[in-house]
């Protein structure tokens, strides 16, 4: 399995709503990211593109950084937002731009 970028967000959960985390553990990250059919590379950028879309800023964070792991690159990145803005608005591409600069920056430290 890939290196999750914010485990802390699963494990701040875990007492709260365990068995929400134990279906993202082995479901979404055990049995769906595994699947052979996409590459984790390809999720990614799926991944990302629909959370830009749909507006979800905080869950955009962690996938940046994991489409990072899997192999995308940052320039991939701001093409995949650039490419959406004309879908999904400008204004979720204005916010994952913004995102994905503080996701790079904060690799390059």
């Amino acid at each position: 399995m890939s290196k999750t970028p914010t485990p802390n967000v699963r494990d701040n959960l875990r007492a709260t709503a365990p068995k929400l985390i134990e279906l993202i553990d082995e479901v979404i990250y055990g049995d769906v990211w595994e699947r052979k059919e996409l590459s984790k590379r390809d999720r990614s950028l799926i991944t990302i593109a629909s959370l830009m879309a749909m507006g979800r800023e905080r869950q955009l964070v962690g996938h940046l950084g994991r489409a990072l792991d899997n192999g995308v690159t940052q320039d991939e990145i701001i093409e995949t937002i650039t490419h959406l803005a004309f879908y999904s608005g400008w204004p979720t591409a204005l916010t994952a731009a913004t995102l994905a600069k503080d996701v790079f920056a904060a690799r390059e430290e």
